[in-house]
């Protein structure tokens, strides 16, 4: 599955930094606006110890951990949604991702050129959060036009639609974003086709310091106070440290780096996470001696959809799975003998997958 979180912010919160960082690409870090023109896609590995717990159990020739993609997208600017800056560009490149994470400037340094006065978090996720829901209002209006023309002929389908996507357009002008509109699964099919920008799930990061590694400063605290309502995630990640991080390439020596800071483990370690998490994934493994594997799959999905990830004839000729939890496979050390001990399970095409499943698919084409 190649699911896209969208990097965004305002130009030089350290949006790109963090991308490279992420991705060990050394993009354009320039301290003007627009040093990033074309969106740039990183794909990186979702840190799971479960791999290598697996990993030295069945000691296969390789590991391969699931992956999320991440896109920088160029600084938005204040009139994006009419074309301001790139903006149309900018917007189109948002709405083909599946979540966007936010990033905020919560330091102060005057070296770093900032166009729109003092630092100001709030004002920051508010300039964007308006242009996205400026381009969604006008993506809602242009089809309500057209579904209202229906419904006065009598297509009764059409007026229920309207009367949907109303509820979305008055939401807008109020400044809500779509996805706090009360609506059943069905009745968001109305909005489907339109993509919309603020329908996507979202995360702020707040770029800090140094000195703020380990606990709010004010810009974060307004952060968190301006973002409680929509119930949205804050993590607070030094960009320009995480740029450091990633240059290390022994594992030994990272660890050692962290430390130092007092650091379990990076805010990109905590980011990729937060992003798998906010796409509302999971993960299942298959193991054997060529490779123990980690595969992405949305919550919720039955066994046939989780093995059509492996491939399209494992859903069509799906016969059964074979289940074992990774608590069992620990403590028996082999597939056999989880089988001997009754804990390999057999399931059927309901079988909904759990996360952390280590499963083995029979199938038939």
């Amino acid at each position: 599955m190649a699911l896209q979180c969208g990097i965004v912010g305002l130009p030089n919160v350290g949006k790109s930094t963090l991308f490279s960082a992420l991705t060990n690409i050394q993009n354009v870090a320039a301290n003007y606006e627009f040093a990033t023109i074309d969106p740039n896609i990183g794909i990186v590995n979702v840190p799971d110890n479960r791999l290598q717990i697996l990993a030295d159990i069945v000691n296969p020739q390789k590991i391969v951990p699931t992956t999320i993609e991440f896109v920088d997208i160029a600084g938005l600017v204040k009139g994006a949604s009419k074309g301001g800056g790139r903006g149309n560009g900018f917007l189109a490149n948002i709405r083909e991702v599946d979540a966007v994470v936010h990033v905020v400037r919560c330091f102060d340094d005057p070296n770093v050129v900032r166009s729109v006065g003092p630092v100001n978090p709030v004002s920051d996720k508010e300039i964007i959060e308006i242009e996205l829901q400026l381009k969604d209002l006008d993506s809602v209006e242009k089809k309500l036009n057209k579904v209202e023309r229906a419904a006065k002929a009598g297509d009764a389908k059409a007026k229920a639609e309207a009367e949907v996507l109303q509820r979305y357009k008055t939401a807008l002008e109020q400044g809500k974003n779509a996805r706090t509109v009360d609506a059943s699964e069905e009745e968001k099919l109305a909005v489907a086709d339109l993509f919309l920008l603020t329908m996507k799930p979202m995360m702020y990061v707040a770029n800090v310091d140094e000195q703020y590694l380990h606990q709010d400063n004010d810009y974060v605290k307004a952060l968190r106070e301006a973002v409680k309502s929509e119930g949205a995630l804050v993590l607070r990640i030094c960009a320009a440290l995480e740029a450091q991080i990633a240059e290390i390439t022994d594992s030994e020596e990272k660890q050692m780096f962290l430390q130092e800071y007092g650091l379990a483990e990076s805010g990109l370690d905590q980011m990729i996470r937060a992003g798998y998490n906010l796409l509302d994934l999971i993960t299942y493994f298959t193991a054997g001696v060529q490779e123990v594997r980690a595969w992405t799959i949305r919550r919720g999905w039955k066994a046939p959809q989780a093995a059509g990830v492996i491939h399209s004839d494992f859903e069509r000729g799906f016969i059964k799975a074979e289940v074992i939890k990774l608590a069992d496979y620990q403590q028996y050390k082999s597939e056999a003998a989880c089988r001997e001990a009754g804990k390999l399970s057999i399931e059927g095409k309901e079988y909904v997958v759990l996360d952390g499943d280590i499963m083995h698919f029979r199938f038939n084409v």
